[in-house]
């Protein structure tokens, strides 16, 4: 059997069309989807802030306490002068 060079350019372009068709179906493909679960973002802002609220509280508490060892003078309400109280 004789091949033609007509005959071995068709059968070499049909190869590489096979080829590269086959190459082609090979490419990876990315899908992007929504997650099935909501995203979940955990702060903990609350926390943080009723530290911050129970500390400046037990500060004012202490400086209302003992003003001098804050280097404050004492205050009116302390000594009973400014509203009339009596201290206990």
């Amino acid at each position: 059997m004789r091949h033609t060079v007509r005959s071995r350019r068709v059968l070499t372009a049909a190869l590489i069309a096979g080829l590269g068709a086959g190459m082609g179906a090979c490419t990876p493909t990315v899908k992007v989807e929504a997650p099935d679960k909501p995203i979940e973002i955990n702060l903990n802002i609350r926390i943080e802030q009723e530290v911050r609220v129970k500390v400046e509280r037990d500060l004012e508490k202490a400086i209302a306490d003992d003003p001098a060892l804050f280097g404050l003078p004492p205050s009116q309400d302390s000594l009973g002068g400014a509203k009339g109280g009596r201290k206990p």
